[in-house]
């Protein structure tokens, strides 16, 4: 972690800590809470702004000293907490303090000195870190059961190809001050997003979930009982001669299905549904024009 970010987090849990005293009350700093504490700031958290930290995230950022930033989630929400909108606002406003109280301090000769040297290490290092975190459009919660495939695109270069973590998010530095990059899944319609670095707005981003593979996913690894309605959907979903491709883990061979073979697959309730995993898929006419799927 840089300078400057050790002190903007700094100033954070101090602001996080004055917070917590408005309506609660401890003996120590911050940095040394414990587990009644800790578990008193969990709940005010909560309380506030709706959020909520594990205790050993609390002990990894806040009792010691980390190599890094956390996740840009959790920072706008404990800025929302100390009372800021964002994390992109606090920084806004303790860099200003900052720079304002260096200015009052020092005497103008160091400034010759100063500012053309911090202006060479800015040039020289300087690197916008863009975070962004998914969540579903609908049930409005953090896409983690899949990772989604990011693809950032590059003037004049190949794209960059990218996959969210377990938490449903991913990072990427740059010295751009725009990133645009597609987003994509199975089970998801595919988006392409641009983003500014100071864009109050770019951190999260909602995903819509894709009707015709989720449908598809249910009928492959549901339990349904009336198999006639069941093929009777699974019709109306696929195109006629639709292209159906069944991919195979470590091996390069692939069957083709036709429409019938691949409903008449779904529509036999056996084991290896429950291991159907829809890859990709195309969409023509609102049916199902090409499907690529393996059983795991």
């Amino acid at each position: 972690m840089n300078t400057i970010n050790k002190h903007l987090f700094d100033t954070l849990k101090q602001a996080i800590e004055t917070t917590f005293l408005e309506n609660n009350s401890t003996t120590s700093s911050i940095e040394n809470w414990k587990g009644e504490e800790i578990a008193a700031f969990q709940n005010d958290l909560l309380d506030k702004v709706k959020g909520k930290i594990s205790e050993k995230w609390f002990y990894t950022y806040i009792k010691n000293t980390p190599e890094k930033l956390p996740r840009i989630d959790v920072l706008n929400l404990l800025c929302n907490y100390a009372g800021y909108t964002n994390w992109n606002t606090f920084k806004a406003e303790n860099t200003t303090q900052k720079k304002l109280t260096k200015k009052r301090s020092l005497p103008k000769l160091w400034f010759l000195i100063i500012i053309p040297i911090a202006l060479l290490a800015i040039n020289l290092s300087s690197k916008n870190t863009f975070e962004f975190c998914f969540i579903d459009a609908i049930k409005n919660e953090n896409i983690t059961s899949i990772p989604l495939d990011i693809k950032i695109l590059q003037d004049n270069e190949s794209p960059i190809y990218l996959k969210t973590d377990s938490l449903g998010c991913f990072s990427y530095k740059s010295k751009s001050d725009v990133i645009k990059f597609v987003v994509q899944s199975p089970y998801h319609k595919t988006d392409t997003i641009v983003r500014n670095v100071n864009s109050n707005s770019n951190q999260v981003i909602k995903i819509k979930p894709d009707d015709y593979a989720l449908m598809l996913h249910y009928y492959a690894n549901g339990n349904i009982k009336d198999w006639k309605k069941h093929i009777t959907t699974l019709n109306s979903l696929i195109a006629n001669d639709a292209k159906i491709y069944r991919l195979f883990k470590n091996n390069i061979a692939i069957e083709l299905y036709s429409k019938e073979e691949f409903i008449s697959m779904l529509t036999i309730p056996t084991k290896s549904l429950k291991r159907i995993e829809i890859l990709d898929k195309t969409i023509e006419n609102g049916k199902i024009a090409t499907l690529k799927f393996i059983v795991k």
